[in-house]
C-alpha cells in the first residue's frame, strides 16, 4: 500500500506534504483533542461548582450534564489508550520504554489522586473522592502494558469491559467499600468524582485499539490537513500538553474567582 502511495506523490510533486503528514513527533490532533476534553471539563465543573458550592438549581450529576461528563471521561481515556500505543512504539525504536516506566507514570498520576482523596475528604469526607479521574487513569497506564501492541483484541476486550461494567456492575450492591474502584458501589454511597476501572478501562483498551490502527509503529498512517498553525488549534494543542497540571490548579482557581466574586459563600465552601 504505501510504496504505490508514495510513487503516486513522487509523480504528483506531493511527497513532501506527504511526508510533514507523517513525520514523527507530538501529534498535533491529539492534543488538539485532549485540549477540547480540557475545555469540557472546565465547563462542567463551573457548572458542578455553581450547582454544589453556590446552590444553583442544576442536576450535574443527572440528565445531559450526567452524559456531558461522560463524553469528557471517554475522550480523556480513549486518548490515554492512542497516547499509549504511539509512546511504547517510539520507545521500542529507542530501545526503552518497559513496563516500570509505565508503571512509574501511572503511580504519579495515581499520587495526584490520592492528594485529591485527602482534600476531599477533609473538606467534604462524606462525598470525598475514593476514586476519580486520576485514579483511574494512574492504574490504567500499567494495567494497559500487556495489551500494548494488540488490536482487534484490544477493541472486543474493550466493548465487553464497557459492557459489564455498564450493564451488570451498576446494579451490584454491597455493604463493604473494598471493591468501589472496580465498579461495585456500597450502600449510600456518593462522591464528588467516581471513574471505577469498570467500564472506563474498557475505553482505554479502544483507544489502544485506535492507536495501534491509526498510528501503527508511532507514525500517523492518515492524511489531514495541518491545522497546527490555526490559533484555536494553538490554544487547543498548548491545553492538551499541560492537561495534567490544567486537571491540578482549575477548580482552585474557579473557586477563587467564584469567591471573590461573591458568588460563593465561604461559609458554604468549607461548611
Amino acid at each position: 500500500m504505501f510504496p504505490s502511495l508514495l510513487s503516486i506523490s513522487r509523480r504528483s510533486g506531493a511527497l513532501p506534504g506527504l511526508l510533514s503528514r507523517f513525520k514523527p513527533g507530538r501529534f498535533w490532533e491529539i492534543d488538539a483533542m485532549r485540549g477540547v476534553a480540557v475545555v469540557l471539563m472546565i465547563i462542567y465543573h463551573l457548572v458542578f461548582d455553581l450547582a454544589f458550592l453556590c446552590g444553583y438549581d442544576i442536576q450535574p450529576s443527572s440528565g445531559l450534564w450526567f452524559y456531558f461528563a461522560s463524553l469528557i471521561a471517554t475522550m480523556f481515556m480513549f486518548l490515554v489508550g492512542v497516547s499509549l500505543t504511539i509512546s511504547h512504539s517510539r520507545a521500542r525504536v529507542a530501545g526503552g520504554g518497559g513496563f516500570l516506566k509505565y508503571l512509574r507514570r501511572g503511580a504519579g498520576i495515581f499520587a495526584l489522586g490520592m492528594l485529591i482523596t485527602v482534600v476531599t475528604w477533609v473538606l467534604y469526607p462524606q462525598q470525598a473522592i475514593i476514586f476519580g479521574m486520576l485514579h483511574l487513569i494512574g492504574v490504567s497506564i500499567p494495567l494497559a502494558y500487556p495489551c500494548v501492541r494488540l488490536r482487534v483484541p484490544n477493541l472486543v476486550m474493550g466493548l465487553a469491559v464497557f459492557a459489564v461494567g455498564t450493564y451488570l456492575l451498576t446494579s451490584v450492591v454491597v455493604d463493604f467499600p473494598w471493591l468501589v474502584w472496580l465498579g461495585v458501589q456500597y450502600r449510600g454511597f456518593w462522591s464528588l468524582d467516581y471513574r471505577p476501572l469498570l467500564p472506563w478501562f474498557g475505553v482505554t483498551l479502544v483507544g489502544l485499539f485506535a492507536g495501534n490502527t491509526l498510528y501503527a509503529g508511532g507514525v500517523r498512517r492518515f492524511a489531514l490537513p495541518d491545522l497546527s498553525g490555526a490559533w484555536p488549534v494553538r490554544v487547543l494543542t498548548l491545553m492538551g500538553r499541560h492537561s495534567l497540571l490544567i486537571y491540578m490548579i482549575h477548580q482552585p482557581v474557579m473557586i477563587a474567582v467564584l469567591t471573590a466574586l461573591g458568588i460563593i459563600d465561604i461559609h458554604r465552601l468549607f461548611g
